[in-house]
């Protein structure tokens, strides 16, 4: 069992781990501008799925998406056929926020609640509706337009300050919020009920071999693997966990105090947990420095597939002036008279800075200015 408690720290170290590179990356992407380092949405495989569309007919990647999401899609593509959802279980940041959370709560109240039947299972079908609306909207905008009801961005934009975040995605801040206060009440609150890319990974991972599989003859049903499960699922009355809510996190098979009673098995094969793992993130870490070594991981605008010239309405507040000006192949003294930028504010300002220097300078409604055109 010391084993058993050993791998469970290397999971939730991994966690741990992403959580904190991609919460670096995000503070980057303030600080330096989307030009020079990732924003959180080109590093979140969802946006490649948001870009399909785009890129079979136009060839080109939505705005802030690029090779490299795409190639992080693929990945987890891969991932969840070969290991069911375990990008969820062992990689998600997000997932580890609300992991995080529910351990806080249980060394505080030393209890998990459980959703009530009649409530859990209609709200296990909402994800799978923002899945659909999601998807098809951002495929018919051709652009993120879910980003501002989006708690994973606004969580990613946390290092411009609440004030900026809640002007920009108030919506999203209070998903967020909801999700933090639902998950010190519920396992994995949004992972259940409202994410869009884990209901994605659940239907494809059905095509997965790794199942976890209990014997019946070795089992005493004393319900711990049910228990700890983060999702909630009736391991101990099921033979075969084929449940699409299973992330592969492989919490029950930790937790089951029998040996043999629980084992998660590709075909006839056993897998132990830390195989698995090690497995996953060789997959993982190993496709990611293919598609580097062959030019095909780019996250950032320099390094985009598209060559597009950005419309007005489409430049970022992270972006300086002259980065602006490049992107929108506008002349840089034409750039400064179209935005209404006085000629004394330096061209390596921010466009969300201008207004520090400038009081009456609204980079917001000079955007809205240009949409309305």
């Amino acid at each position: 069992m010391r084993k058993n408690e050993m791998v469970k720290y290397v999971r939730w170290s991994l966690l741990a781990i992403f959580l904190v590179w991609i919460t670096y990356a995000a503070y980057l992407h303030q600080v330096l501008g989307g030009g020079k380092a990732p924003s959180i949405h080109a590093l979140c495989p969802f946006g490649g799925l948001e870009s399909l569309y785009q890129v079979f007919t136009t060839g080109n990647f939505i705005s802030k998406i690029f090779t490299g999401t795409m190639t992080l899609f693929i990945i987890t593509l891969i991932l969840t056929v070969l290991f069911r959802r375990s990008f969820c279980g062992l990689i998600c940041p997000f997932g580890a926020i609300q992991e995080f959370f529910a351990k806080f709560r249980k060394k505080i109240f030393k209890r998990t609640l459980i959703m009530p039947r009649i409530v859990d299972n209609p709200l296990r079908y909402v994800k799978y509706a923002v899945l659909i609306v999601t998807v098809l909207y951002a495929w018919k905008t051709a652009g993120l337009w879910m980003a501002p009801y989006d708690p994973w961005s606004a969580y990613g934009h946390l290092s411009e300050g609440l004030e900026s975040v809640w002007k920009e995605s108030a919506v999203g801040m209070m998903i967020l919020l909801i999700t933090v206060l639902g998950s010190l009440l519920y396992d994995r609150f949004f992972c259940k009920y409202l994410c869009p890319m884990g209901a994605f990974y659940g239907i494809l991972g059905k095509l997965s071999a790794f199942k976890v599989v209990r014997n019946e003859q070795a089992c005493v049903h004393c319900g711990k693997c049910s228990k700890s499960c983060p999702m909630n699922i009736d391991v101990q009355h099921s033979l075969k966990v084929t449940s699409a809510e299973c992330i592969n996190c492989q919490t029950c098979v930790l937790t089951c105090p029998k040996p043999a009673a629980l084992d998660s098995k590709a075909g006839n094969y056993i897998v132990k947990p830390m195989v698995q793992i090690a497995l996953v993130m060789v997959v993982f870490f190993g496709s990611i420095a293919v598609s580097q070594a062959g030019g095909f991981y780019s996250l950032t605008p320099s390094q985009g597939m598209t060559t597009e010239a950005l419309d007005y309405n489409e430049v970022k507040g992270y972006m300086s002036i002259e980065e602006a000006a490049q992107l929108t192949n506008t002349d840089l003294q034409e750039f400064y008279q179209k935005f209404n930028i006085p000629e004394n504010v330096p061209s390596g300002t921010k466009m969300k800075e201008i207004s520090h220097l400038i009081q009456d300078f609204d980079f917001d409604a000079v955007k809205e200015s240009f949409s309305k055109q």
